[in-house]
């Protein structure tokens, strides 16, 4: 008697999953990574689900507009622009909280636990430092930036605000993460506590 073949669909999240990156994780849901740090995630998500409705209501009053009143909102383009910078870098910013952002990983789940979490510094150390230019730069144009956008007359220190929010947020959680990894490298036997910072 022939066996039937095998239809079901193979549970692919363990090929995402690394344990050895666990107590770098922020996850609400799980309570894990620092308290505040789970509360700005969830902050963030919930603000961009809030900005995202209102970019789809921006745009399709625009679209409305132009298609039933022959007139185009002019308002509607330049409040859909300034929704979807914030969108862009509150979307990063919790990406990476929860380490969403896309990665090549084979080579650190081939490693040891502390080869790998010597990886994981030098990786967290590379973006706080990177991290540490873009708020430099974002600070200096916030600084220098008087004016407008020209319909709504928003000034363009709130828009360019979100890159300095985004990148400080991102900082922080590099260096906690980087912190991390130095715990689990000079005592391997035992991983950071998931709930630190509770």
């Amino acid at each position: 008697m022939d066996t039937p073949p095998d239809d079901r669909i193979p549970d692919t999240a363990a090929l995402f999953d690394d344990p050895t990156r666990h107590p770098l994780e922020i996850e609400p849901e799980l309570g894990r990574g620092p308290a505040l740090f789970r509360w700005l995630t969830l902050a963030m998500e919930h603000t961009i689900a809030a900005l995202l409705v209102a970019l789809i209501v921006s745009v399709s009053a625009n679209v409305v507009g132009r298609a039933v009143l022959n007139h185009s909102l002019p308002w509607a383009d330049e409040l859909a622009r300034m929704l979807f910078i914030w969108l862009i870098f509150l979307g990063a910013a919790a990406a990476f909280a929860r380490y969403e952002h896309i990665a090549v990983d084979i080579l650190v789940q081939r490693l040891k636990p502390r080869a790998a979490h010597a990886l994981y510094l030098f990786q967290h150390l590379v973006i706080l430092g990177l991290m540490g230019i873009i708020v430099w730069g974002g600070a200096l144009v916030v600084a220098r930036a008087s004016s407008r956008t020209a319909i709504l007359s928003v000034p363009w220190n709130l828009i360019n605000s979100s890159l300095i929010l985004c990148a400080g947020f991102i900082a922080a959680v590099a260096l906690w993460r980087a912190y991390q990894s130095i715990l689990f490298i000079l005592s391997p036997d035992t991983a950071p506590p998931l709930n630190e910072g509770r």
